[in-house]
């Protein structure tokens, strides 16, 4: 992968794409996708992301949970990033990562615990180094540069992921820390979501540039564009872009393109601001469709198994679910123990203050 000259270049360049929204190959299958094994994990980690947002959204409509942001019809960016990146990888989420974050080693409990305003919910038992999501859009792509810094400086084979939507790269937070990583010539992807909605604006209103990709070519480092409902597709970008980062060539931007299905979040009502009969042809290139297609006419994948596989998804989110709501509430006080590893006096003071109150009021 080299660093493109000519902006135009990515403009017309199409992404990177090796099923069709049927799922027949329409172009050679790289050497990763014979690894069949690994390609039907990848097909159960998407049902099981969208299954879990099933369950998510429905404890959400009955008060049992915050607001939370499907990634319905965009599950393998999450999925392919994820499944690329090795165990000591450093990533760093947005906030509709919940399908990379489930394939790491984060527990639906833990997802759940988090949305429902539980910080212990950010207290992962496995991919300990990871960050928690980030609600603020971009702001966490400066943390992953200085990550990845520390990374280079330490003479680390690993690399850095932070991943947001198209929304995140109208932010000053995107551009600064892109300039950087390219300056400082860190292992860091910047992985960026394109479902063409930043909430409700749409791309084309938020940014005069024909791709998210080219946005590299300032900052001089590689852009890459992708069909982000394509597992295979991703899988391939991420493992040569991880590559390429690990082998000390720098940062690499990559616009996964893909479209969101569902509302912004369970705030939001998207029928507001976006006629039904735009998404609607979209459903036909969401990625669980395209990937079973494939296994099906691979011979790998039957409806006995897919049945099976829908079975014990949604068995573990119940589980999952019945572990959350049993869980007993942190006290009032906890909210101050997450800030600081010592906290300053006037938080000492308020957390103080808060104990005494509910003391009094348990009295």
């Amino acid at each position: 992968m080299t660093a493109p000259t000519d902006p135009n270049a990515l403009a017309s360049r199409m992404p990177k794409q090796f099923l069709d929204s049927d799922g027949k190959a329409v172009a050679q299958i790289p050497a990763i996708a014979g690894d069949i094994t690994a390609l039907m994990a990848g097909y159960r980690a998407l049902v099981r992301a969208r299954i879990f947002d099933e369950k998510a959204i429905a404890l959400q409509r009955t008060g049992r949970l915050g607001t939370y942001a499907s990634c319905l019809g965009q599950e393998a960016v999450g999925v392919g990033i994820a499944q690329m990146m090795a165990e000591d990888d450093v990533f760093l989420p947005s906030f509709r990562e919940q399908a990379a974050q489930l394939v790491r080693g984060v527990s639906m409990t833990e997802l759940l615990l988090l949305w429902g305003g539980d910080e212990r919910g950010n207290n992962f038992a496995k991919a300990r180094q990871d960050f928690p999501i980030t609600i603020p859009v971009a702001s966490h792509f400066p943390h992953a540069v200085g990550v990845a810094l520390a990374m280079k400086l330490r003479g680390e084979n690993r690399a850095a992921v932070a991943v947001a939507g198209d929304g995140a790269t109208s932010k000053g937070d995107f551009y600064e820390a892109l300039n950087m990583a390219g300056v400082w010539k860190v292992p860091a992807i910047f992985a960026i979501t394109n479902n063409q909605w930043a909430i409700s604006v749409r791309r084309q209103d938020q940014t005069a540039a024909q791709t998210l990709a080219q946005k590299a070519v300032a900052a001089g480092v590689p852009g890459e564009r992708v069909d982000g409902n394509d597992l295979i597709a991703v899988r391939e970008v991420m493992r040569n872009a991880l590559d390429y980062a690990r082998a000390g060539h720098g940062a690499i931007l990559i616009e996964f393109e893909t479209y969101r299905l569902a509302d912004h979040t369970t705030a939001d009502d998207a029928s507001r601001y976006r006629d039904p009969e735009e998404v609607a042809p979209h459903w036909k290139d969401e990625p669980v469709k395209r990937l079973r297609s494939y296994l099906v006419a691979e011979g790998v994948w039957t409806k006995e198994a897919e049945h099976g596989l829908i079975e014990a998804c949604r068995q573990d989110a119940e589980r999952a679910a019945e572990e959350y709501m049993s869980r007993p509430a942190e006290a009032p006080e906890a909210m101050f123990d997450y800030l600081y590893e010592t906290l300053p006096v006037p938080l000492r003071n308020q957390r103080q203050q808060t104990v005494r109150q509910v003391g009094v009021s348990d009295a």
